[in-house]
């Protein structure tokens, strides 16, 4: 049986390591870019940026002062067992994102949204958010902590069949043009494009497909994968570099994912994941053994399985 004590413990921990270690695969990305830039100020920019993911590990201080929405993603095998069950393990998770916003520190974040009331420790009313899949057989717990900004770079637009790659196309480039003109969505970035659903599904599918795909890995779809080859280029030949200046590249990696729809439209949503690329996961045993990992996994084949089964 997997303890909550255990879920506790390795929560306050991802929070820990999503808030100072960048993954490899987007520190990669990033020292790509920089090697190839071509425009001094931008390519200062992402030195500077580099520079600042070595320093976080070194002194064990978050690599971003703004920590971002720390939100969950669990995925659990269905023969798993959770001491007290669900709501104690969402109770663990709650009490993580707490102390680990004291301890870290983490930025609180969260507020009402009206009242703009901060109990200073990122747990509220829907906060934080917790999602959820599933997969066959297993006895395994996997938690993967995201700390994703919430204001900037994501958009939602109702296409419909006609509209087709260029309708998408047209508002990719509207998308990150509006928010990379003003360094508001902190280049260099993942694209996630969430392609058909409902609205809540596809804004759900692209955050999910910037935050919890490794870059440089393609849709094993090859008509999606071409897709996400032809915007990273397209993307990445508008002239912006980091943080909005004039550079060569401004995006990493573009990320799709995509759900079958109604037959009369095809709702698409972007959202962007910053360089302070801040995830991790670890997968707790059915004898509380923790493994960490920086893959997800979450993009399975059972999760996006096509048939009934």
């Amino acid at each position: 049986m997997i303890l909550t004590e255990t879920i506790y413990q390795t929560a306050l921990e991802l929070h820990r390591q999503a808030a100072i270690k960048i993954p490899d695969d987007a520190r990669r990305a990033v020292e790509r870019i920089h090697e190839r830039e071509s425009h001094d100020l931008s390519k200062y920019v992402l030195g500077q940026i580099i520079d600042n993911y070595q320093i976080a590990v070194e002194e064990q201080r978050p690599m971003c002062a703004d920590t971002g929405l720390p939100r969950f993603f669990v995925k659990m095998g269905n023969e798993a067992q959770i001491e007290g069950g669900m709501v104690a393990m969402e109770r663990a998770l709650r009490q993580a994102t707490a102390d680990a916003t004291e301890a870290i520190p983490l930025r609180p974040n969260r507020v009402h949204p009206l009242t703009r009331k901060d109990l200073n420790n990122n747990v509220g009313v829907h906060a934080p958010d917790i999602d959820y899949s599933f997969e066959p057989d297993g006895e395994w717990l996997d938690l993967t902590v995201v700390h994703k900004g919430g204001l900037f770079g994501g958009d939602y637009r109702m296409l419909f069949p006609a509209d087709g790659i260029p309708g998408i196309q047209r508002f990719f480039l509207d998308s990150i043009s509006e928010f990379f003109r003003r360094g508001m969505s902190c280049q260099p970035l993942v694209v996630g494009i969430g392609i058909g659903g409902s609205k809540d599904t596809c804004v759900r599918l692209a955050k999910a497909a910037a935050c919890l795909r490794l870059v440089g890995h393609d849709n094993p779809d090859p008509e999606i994968a071409k897709l996400e080859h032809e915007l990273l280029e397209l993307g990445n030949s508008t002239g912006f570099g980091a943080m909005g200046l004039p550079g060569d590249s401004a995006i990493m990696d573009v990320h799709i994912e995509i759900a079958y729809t109604h037959t009369g439209g095809m709702p698409v949503a972007i959202q962007h994941f910053c360089f302070a690329h801040r995830r991790m996961t670890a997968r707790i045993s059915r004898n509380n053994r923790v493994e960490y990992r920086e893959d997800p996994q979450w993009f399975t084949p059972y999760y996006c399985r096509e048939d009934i089964e």
